[in-house]
């Protein structure tokens, strides 16, 4: 009789748990510094933090699992959010036009990383580096600072709450679902694992690589122009300089605390949200026992890096443990 080993957790309960862990942690923190975490106002600060990194973190999700990057979802979001403002220049009636010119400025501008990377085979990193680079020279000369007028009825989206949970948060699970699915249940959401564990193989097994590339890239960008619809919401208008705020940098954190593999072909979404949650989660922390911003992060860092290695290490574990199991299978027969 073989001796049963205890399963193992898979990275996706493993950093729910970890979410867990840390909103413990918070809460005993804040609370000896005579806070409480749990507050109305401190669960909406969280459930906010979450809605803006959430929608690029999601579309992030989908290059990475390619085995590809886009670096110019902040410059995209900004440009989203100006786009918008501009458009619906404080009459509601502009509102639907809007939000369908947003998606498609940035589902062009996708199309065009995605077209970069998967047809003149130019390295994600550069190529999508650029068109941010191009992005951020069209906004730099073209706005000298905020443009357009949101009327409020829009502006609700970036302020309104159902109890203690913002709108937009809601917006953005619904968008996260909508992913899920769309990973597990289509035929293009299973090529993008194939595409990220080996392109070659993929290719040769008959599956459209540019095409699943040019579709990751586009999604990715659409997801930025919703993040740019919600930067428009809370501002009351489109904001030019809302790249300097590294978005980009925020969400690809929450991709790779979320388990998904930067080499590709493993992760998904499911993960990637319960990484915004914790980088949420810290930043509302460090604000309520008013951490120095240096030291903040220093400590995201810390965190981040930690993940990274306790995930490498996991992936070392299994690999090494397949020869054995096959070595002992071969010794049973």
């Amino acid at each position: 009789m073989t001796a049963l080993t205890p399963r193992r957790l898979g990275t996706t309960a493993l950093i729910y748990l970890a979410l867990a862990g840390v909103l413990v942690l918070g809460a005993v923190a804040v609370a000896m510094d005579g806070g409480n975490l749990f507050g109305t106002a401190n669960l909406v600060d969280m459930l906010t933090r979450t809605s803006l990194t959430g929608f690029l973190a999601i579309g992030m999700t989908l290059v990475i699992l390619c085995r590809s990057l886009d670096l110019s979802v902040g410059y995209v979001a900004a440009l989203s959010s100006l786009v918008a403002a501009t458009t619906m220049d404080g009459q509601a009636a502009n509102i639907p036009l809007a939000v369908a010119l947003v998606l498609l400025v940035s589902g062009l501008i996708g199309a065009a990383n995605g077209a970069i990377v998967a047809f003149l085979k130019v390295n994600p990193f550069i190529a999508t580096l650029g068109t941010g680079l191009i992005l951020k020279g069209y906004l730099d000369t073209q706005y000298k600072g905020p443009a357009g007028d949101v009327p409020a009825v829009f502006q609700q989206f970036g302020y309104t709450r159902i109890a203690f949970i913002p709108v937009s948060a809601l917006v953005m699970l619904a968008v996260a679902a909508a992913a899920v699915w769309y990973l597990r249940s289509t035929r293009t959401g299973h090529h993008m694992y194939a595409v990220g564990g080996d392109v070659e193989v993929a290719r040769m097994s008959g599956i459209r690589t540019t095409r699943v590339l040019l579709t990751a890239h586009v999604l990715c960008a659409m997801c930025a122009g919703l993040a740019g619809l919600l930067l428009a919401a809370r501002f009351g208008t489109g904001s030019a300089e809302a790249y300097t705020n590294l978005y980009e940098l925020d969400a690809i954190a929450a991709v790779v605390l979320g388990g998904t593999l930067l080499l590709g072909g493993k992760g998904g979404v499911a993960g990637t949200v319960a990484g915004v949650a914790i980088l949420a989660v810290l930043d509302t922390v460090f604000n309520v026992m008013q951490i120095d911003p240096f030291a903040k992060d220093v400590l995201r860092g810390a965190v981040i890096i930690a993940a990274v290695a306790l995930y490498a290490r996991r992936q070392l574990d299994r690999t090494a443990r397949r020869p054995r199991f096959a070595q002992a299978q071969g010794r049973q027969s």
